[in-house]
């Protein structure tokens, strides 16, 4: 995955004043030394032949002290530009959230936004990316040449191209294709869900890039080897173009024509939004779910972990304790966090019915709830000796985990013998 550092980044120089050379220094939050950048290429038309300052006014967050981000970034440069045009929303992300679930606009504006991309040998793609930042920009020492942009462009592109590559070869290693007539144990399916990770990892990188490409959903499709998306643009385009109003009356009547739009085209399902909701079974009220305050229903379990994660992160609020004040803190808390959610993504479907998911799905999915719960079992052992919080909260949630650990453990043993 790309290294995001846009929010631990306090102030920082970019200079490009000398042709195919791009020299920085970044300071970041938690950094007493700046980062050093020596690049090869040339920046966008914007800051090509300038040098570049710029500061964040808003609130940092330190990187981790185990981030691993080095200190000297030698590489090539991607695409640097002050300019680039992107969304922003006019109102917070929550009340957004709710007015999009509702069906109503969402207020946003377009914005420049500078986007700082390169590609180090030590941590490969590295963005820096924001409409917050106050800039400042020298008159051009010099200017591209218009074979020298094509060529930044091309650069550009290949240095994202070979990062790519290198998810695509992650992907490749995780694929599990297990023999057709094999039933499927846990660890063929722990296998499937590092698989669905290392897609995710692609995705999420492709949609970053090109979020808002005119051309972002096939230049997606393409990258991810979705052919049948690719063909149902086409056949999208293709009957929204002049040319398809030229079609001879035989091939508009052809059958084989319309099964093959029919197949291409996989937005032409409708599914009727009158479908009751589903309810959960009564008989396994108490067991396989339970009903929240609000009416939402959930396994006992991952709400048990979700309200236990939230008790303690109130109670560190009440210190004045937050995730960006110590490192191991902030594990603590994020880590038992995840673990309510994974849990909730492995049990809470089990209202509905056990036979919606295989057993060894299921506890394949505790097992990665468990590694999480381990990692805050282990933060919780660096934080206590650091007096942070009173004995009393450190021995209470010490036993509250020990207690979700057994009780996962316990699960994971019932859904083995369900699935022998």
């Amino acid at each position: 995955m790309a290294w995001r550092i846009h929010d631990s980044v306090k102030r920082g120089e970019i200079d490009n004043r000398e042709r195919g050379v791009v020299r920085g220094k970044i300071w970041l939050e938690g950094k007493t030394e700046p980062v050093v950048l020596e690049l090869r290429g040339n920046a966008a038309t914007d800051l090509a032949g300038c040098l570049l300052t710029f500061s964040n006014p808003g609130e940092t967050i330190p990187l981790p002290r185990d981030a691993g981000f080095n200190s000297l970034q030698r590489g090539t440069v991607g695409d640097l530009t002050a300019s680039r045009k992107v969304r922003v929303l006019d109102l917070p992300v929550e009340e957004a959230y709710r007015r999009k679930k509702e069906g109503l606009d969402v207020p946003e504006h377009m914005a420049n936004c500078v986007y700082l991309e390169w590609f180090s040998a030590a941590n490969g793609r590295v963005v820096i990316e924001s409409t917050d930042y106050q800039l400042a920009i020298s008159p051009p020492a010099w200017r591209l040449t218009p074979d020298e942009e094509n060529q930044r462009r091309v650069d550009a592109e290949a240095g994202f191209n070979a990062f790519m590559q290198k998810l695509s070869a992650a992907l490749e290693n995780a694929k599990h294709e297990p023999p057709e007539e094999k039933e499927w144990d846990e660890f063929d399916y722990e296998k499937l869900l590092r698989e669905s990770d290392a897609r995710t990892d692609k995705y999420s990188e492709l949609l970053d890039k090109y979020m808002d490409h005119p051309d972002r959903d096939r230049i997606i499709a393409k990258e991810m080897g979705w052919s049948w998306i690719e063909e149902a643009l086409d056949s999208e385009k293709g009957r929204s173009s002049p040319e398809s109003d030229n079609e001879t009356e035989d091939e508009a009547n052809d059958p084989r024509e319309v099964d093959r739009e029919a197949d291409e085209e996989p937005f032409a399902l409708e599914v009727p939004d009158d479908l009751p909701p589903l309810e959960p079974d009564p008989a396994t009220e108490g067991v396989d779910w339970v009903r929240e305050e609000d009416g939402g229903i959930s396994h006992p379990l991952s709400l048990r972990a979700f309200n236990s994660s939230m008790d303690l992160w109130h109670k560190c609020k009440e210190l004045g304790l937050g995730k960006l004040d110590d490192d191991d803190l902030g594990t603590l808390l994020t880590e038992f966090q995840i673990t309510g959610a994974k849990l909730a993504g492995a049990l809470d479907s089990l209202a509905y019915g056990r036979g919606l998911k295989d057993g060894a799905f299921i506890v394949a999915c505790l097992k990665r709830a468990l590694s999480y719960l381990h990692a805050a079992q282990a933060a919780l052992e660096k934080v206590a000796p650091k007096k942070l919080l009173p004995g009393e909260i450190v021995s209470t949630t010490r036993t509250e985990l020990f207690q979700i650990r057994e009780e996962i453990l316990r699960l994971m043993e019932e859904f083995r013998n369900e699935a022998h």
